[in-house]
């Protein structure tokens, strides 16, 4: 009888034990994000430095869960994306993997994926997480099911990543290339401006209407400029060559209240014939001032080699620099030595804080439209 009450008196504790450390642990995610502009405001005012400038990295994963969990807790990342390796496992394993991601980080984080059908298509990369669903490109939908099924297509894309634990989707492309032996033509409608334009106003808002962030890419316009994940590429448009053309489905865009832009490292010499687009002050205002977009801003892969030749070629670091040049979110996963550069930076006046917070907002604003919790 004693034994069996000092068997109950252990597993008493063991339950208040056990509670605590649940309660400890949902803590760690606990601070949702504010409701209203004036509390996110006074949220960006009330955190520290390092955590500003961590909700500026967009991670590519790092693959070990383990490890990438690490990373959120000790560099506050705003976000994490999702490549074709990470996409494995059953349903049930893959949404706990993301959920245990979101659990470690005091911010909700955006989980992001190149989900754009096809070529890039991550769902693709383990069949039973979809039931064996295929996902074609946009331009095999339009040759087949015309605008509408195109439409249909993108909505049910973004349920399913919604289902998963999926929030941001780094799609749709809007880039034309008006030669079939560009690098970019299969992952474009394979249409002209006008029909591109029609494309993005319509499935931006089907996708965001499912809670998944939509992202325009890649700004200004690829056309039919060389593959910058090698080496630099170029456009040689006038200005207003570019605004009657490929600008059109990226005006049609910011119209939708798409909740993002992805600008790459093209260099558009209509903009800004020195720098690529990524690194470039007059993209980005030509993005604020001339299209009026106030939503999240962010750079490709910084990882991608024509941006590494520019970094070493000019003596910079990417990331200040891509802040530098008016981007809100820096996809890299550098940010060891990019916080303590950026940081430098601003103690220095070369990067006003007062940036970063405006950065931080947008970050945050787009989460808590997603009701990121």
């Amino acid at each position: 009888m004693k034994e069996r009450r000092k068997m109950k008196k252990i597993s008493q504790i063991l339950g208040v034990v056990l509670a605590s450390l649940m309660l400890t642990n949902a803590e760690v995610s606990a601070q949702k994000i504010p409701d209203t502009d004036a509390q996110i405001k006074k949220e960006v005012n009330e955190m520290s430095l390092d955590e500003k400038l961590g909700q500026l990295y967009v991670s590519p994963s790092v693959k070990a869960p383990k490890l990438q969990i690490e990373d959120i807790k000790k560099y506050h990342l705003g976000g994490v994306v999702l490549f074709g390796d990470d996409f494995t496992g059953n349903k049930e394993e893959f949404k706990e993997k993301l959920q245990s991601y979101q659990n470690n980080s005091e911010i909700p984080l955006l989980i992001a994926t190149d989900q754009e059908g096809s070529s890039v298509s991550r769902l693709d990369s383990d069949p039973q997480l979809t039931n064996n669903r295929l996902f074609p490109s946009p331009q095999q939908m339009f040759a087949e099911q015309g605008m509408k099924g195109v439409v249909s297509e993108a909505s049910q894309t973004a349920k399913i990543l919604k289902d998963l634990g999926i929030n941001w989707n780094f799609a749709p492309v809007a880039d034309v290339a008006e030669s079939s032996d560009s690098f970019i033509y299969e992952r474009t409608l394979g249409e002209d401006y006008p029909t591109t334009a029609t494309y993005i106003k319509k499935v931006v808002p089907a996708m965001q209407q499912q809670g998944v962030a939509a992202t325009l890419k890649h700004f200004p316009g690829y056309g039919d400029a060389a593959d910058t994940h090698v080496g630099f590429g170029e456009t040689t448009k006038d200005k207003k060559t570019m605004q009657n053309e490929d600008l059109l489905p990226f005006k049609a865009g910011v119209k939708a209240k798409v909740d993002s832009i992805m600008v790459g490292h093209v260099v558009a010499k209509g903009l800004d014939k020195d720098h690529p687009a990524s690194m470039s002050k007059k993209v980005n205002q030509y993005l604020r001032r001339d299209l009026k977009y106030q939503g999240v801003v962010l750079t490709d892969d910084l990882t991608m080699g024509a941006i590494l030749d520019y970094a070493k070629d000019n003596h910079v670091n990417p990331d200040l620099l891509a802040l530098q040049s008016g981007n809100d979110m820096i996809l890299s996963n550098n940010y060891d030595n990019g916080i303590p550069e950026i940081k430098q930076a601003i103690k220095q006046g070369k990067l006003s804080e007062k940036q970063v917070d405006q950065s931080v907002y947008r970050v945050l604003k787009m989460k808590q439209k997603l009701h990121l919790k």
